[in-house]
């Protein structure tokens, strides 16, 4: 969207004032007896007032009314989104999705919060550990509407059709092969501009973080400098016929009233915002001699656990790069992982699975389960000419790599109706190519 614009860095103490109101920011201290220009402060904290100070997590906005001003919660159909890991008997299998359907807008005009869908996930948003993954797929704008996650963060990626957010921080136009992350308690609706999908991962009681990154040294992968939040833009607007602000909170939607926009922040400062990234900005980091490096090279943001190295959510891509090792086997190795692995693929075909794997669709290959390329890319790779070459141009791939062992919903497996059956298939033509009179070659 044109105008728009940004501050750039990652976890930065930032300071914005819509230029409407200058002066807007109290100056020396938080919290004055009164506030320029009769505004309200109010405080949003992202960690415990006694975190440590790098993990020390708060944002002080500056707004017409506070967020106290509204009617109370009541308790509304939840749809398709859910925190329920038992409705169905767990399932080990290696599963697949075709692109899920987007509604048509002749049929049924869909909105953010109305096209959220619960695909898997873990543990339990009351004690503030675990994960959900979910897709969104919409057609409609939110009118009138915000969203509130009590429970935990969004990365967001979507993966057709822009979207247009704004928050009580400003707005951000995240298209298809960007990524934004919307942070526990923060108010945001949703534009689109046609029919729209894409997929989330929520996580509770972590907030997402650059990885560590030991002897690559001080730069690589995401850069800090590429991540933008945006400037502070208010908008004073009543709304006598009813505003609705949706909280997610313990797994359950509820829905509030008030008559004023939520989005009435003339100024803020802190380092607890909301923020986009380009993936095209990743630096790549790979292997240039022989074997694999593992694929937490290409972590863009992660959520620790209490283990060290050990997360509860990594978001990994698998971007455009030149494959240049020498006497191996390229493409991703045969694998059993104590990890969960959920892949989504945002454009492209996908290395290991060039047909199945479509734009839109997805991939949960769960703990212990084995998976890996398929008969195809096997024997094509097999005997391939080692030459350099480039992998995946045109293509993004991602995944949501969690320690939880995550449970298909319901409507993952069967009411979406796009669970490919067929998918264990693609690994039925592998054949034995055991030789037990081989010998090595003489040098």
């Amino acid at each position: 969207m044109a105008g728009l614009k940004y501050m750039s860095g990652f976890g930065n103490e930032f300071s914005s004032e819509d230029p409407r109101c200058p002066g807007s920011l109290p100056e020396g201290q938080n919290n004055p007896q009164v506030c320029p220009y009769g505004l309200y402060a109010e405080q949003l904290s992202g960690s415990a007032f006694t975190c440590p100070r790098p993990a020390n997590k708060r944002s002080w906005l500056y707004r017409i009314l506070p967020s106290v001003k509204h009617k109370p919660f009541t308790l509304v159909p939840c749809g398709d989104l859910t925190e329920n890991w038992n409705e169905v008997e767990p399932d080990p299998n290696q599963l697949r999705w075709l692109p899920f359907t987007i509604p048509k807008t002749t049929e049924k005009k869909v909105d953010f919060v109305a096209g959220l869908h619960t695909v898997c996930g873990a543990g339990d948003a009351k004690s503030r550990n675990g994960i959900g993954v979910h897709v969104y797929t919409c057609n409609t704008s939110m009118v009138n509407r915000c969203f509130n996650n009590s429970d935990g963060d969004f990365l967001i990626v979507p993966q057709q059709g822009e979207i247009l957010i704004t928050t009580e921080f400003g707005k951000m136009m995240v298209e298809s092969n960007e990524i934004c992350v919307i942070q526990q308690g923060m108010r945001f609706s949703v534009d689109v501009f046609g029919e729209t999908r894409g997929y989330i991962l929520e996580v509770y009681g972590a907030h997402f973080e650059l990885p560590d990154l030991g002897p690559i040294g001080a730069n690589g992968l995401a850069n800090p400098r590429d991540f933008l939040c945006p400037v502070a833009w208010y908008e004073d607007r009543k709304v006598p016929t009813g505003y609705t602000v949706i909280n997610k909170y313990q797994g359950k939607l509820f829905a509030c009233q008030q008559d004023f926009s939520p989005f009435n922040v003339v100024a803020w400062h802190g380092n607890y915002t909301p923020y986009k990234y380009n993936l095209k900005n990743f630096m790549v980091i790979n292997c240039v001699a022989f074997d694999h490096a593992d694929p937490s090279i290409f972590t863009v943001l992660t959520a620790k656990s209490t283990r060290p190295g050990v997360a509860i959510a990594d978001f990994v891509i698998f971007p455009p790069r030149w494959g240049v090792a020498d006497h191996t086997f390229r493409p991703p190795y045969y694998h059993r992982n104590c990890m969960s692995e959920f892949m989504g693929l945002i454009k492209g075909h996908y290395e290991a699975k060039e047909e199945g794997f479509q734009p839109g669709g997805a991939s949960l290959h769960s703990i212990m389960t084995p998976h890996g390329p398929d008969m195809d890319c096997f024997e094509k790779n097999s005997t391939a000419e080692l030459k350099p070459e480039r992998v995946a141009e045109g293509t993004m791939a991602f995944m949501f790599e969690s320690s939880f062992s995550m449970a298909v919903t319901k409507w993952g497996l069967h009411t979406c109706q796009k669970l490919d059956k067929n998918y264990y298939q693609c690994w039925e033509p592998l054949r034995s190519h055991f030789n037990p009179n081989w010998k090595p070659s003489k040098q």
